[in-house]
């Protein structure tokens, strides 16, 4: 998957991104499906969802967003100081945000129902 090459400054999307000797323990890699037209509109239902809500949580270091032409695929890299930590968040409450962000895509696409940007992949990295 190409996440620089040809891509803008608008396209590639960093929050917080690792400081210098800060220790990583995991990475969440998430890829959703992400058409040309709805970009923005799934920047909109992640700053109104996932972003405030994983701030919040313990362990959790930053994330990077990327949007590659080529596949119309959003990659989400989630970075959480323990693997521990990461999973210790409850199915309940990531399926109450999960539900928050389909809400939020449905609004901003005019899409009736079901989720604008269905998950095509997830995983997790481990640095080396």
């Amino acid at each position: 998957m190409l996440l620089l090459g040809g891509l803008s400054k608008a396209e590639v999307r960093a929050e917080n991104a690792p400081r210098l000797g800060e220790a990583v323990a995991v990475v969440e890699h998430l890829r959703l499906q992400v058409p040309q037209e709805s970009r923005e509109h799934w920047m909109v239902a992640e700053r109104g969802s996932w972003e405030p809500w994983l701030k919040q949580q313990p362990g959790f270091l930053g994330r990077e967003l990327f949007w590659d032409p080529a596949t119309e695929e959003g990659t989400l890299l989630i970075r959480w100081s323990s693997r521990e930590e990461w999973k210790s968040i409850s199915m309940e409450e990531v399926e109450t945000v999960q539900e928050r962000f389909e809400m939020l895509a449905r609004e901003q696409t005019g899409q009736r129902q079901g989720n604008p940007f269905p998950l095509v992949f997830e995983g997790e990295l481990l640095p080396q």
